[in-house]
C-alpha cells in the first residue's frame, strides 16, 4: 500500500513499510521499550522480533486525511507505562511527519507484554 502526499515540487508515494520502519525504530529507542512483539495468530502468544522484523509488529493505515499507526510494544518491568506510552506517540508523531511529510492522524500504542529481568 502507498501512502501518498503532495507539496510544491508534486506527489510523492511511500510505502507502508517505510512508515512502519520509521516508527518501529523511533519506538524501540524509547526509554523502557524493549522491542516490537508479534502475536502468532495460531496460539495467541506474544514473541519479541528481532531488529529486522520490526515492521511486524506495526500496522500502518492511510484513512485518508492521514495515517493510523498501530504499535505493538514490550515494555521493561517497573517502567510507568503511561508515561511511556505518551513519549512513544509523541516521538512516533513528529518523526513520522518530519521524516517522511505524512499527517499522522492517529498512533496507538498496545502493550502487549512485560519483560521480567
Amino acid at each position: 500500500m502507498y501512502i501518498t502526499t503532495e507539496n510544491e515540487l508534486g506527489n510523492i508515494m511511500i510505502t507502508s513499510n517505510v512508515a512502519a520502519e520509521v516508527a518501529g525504530s523511533v519506538a524501540t529507542h524509547c526509554y523502557g521499550v524493549v522491542g516490537m512483539a508479534s502475536r502468532s495468530k495460531k496460539d495467541g502468544l506474544v514473541s519479541l522480533l528481532k531488529a529486522e522484523n520490526m515492521s511486524k509488529g506495526i500496522n500502518v493505515t492511510d484513512e485518508g486525511d492521514g495515517v493510523v499507526v498501530d504499535l505493538h510494544v514490550i515494555m521493561e518491568y517497573g517502567v510507568n507505562i503511561a508515561a511511556i506510552c505518551k513519549s512513544i506517540v509523541n516521538r512516533v508523531r513528529y518523526s513520522l511527519e518530519e521524516q517522511t511529510g505524512i499527517a499522522v492522524k492517529q498512533v496507538n500504542v498496545r502493550v502487549e507484554g512485560i519483560r521480567v529481568d
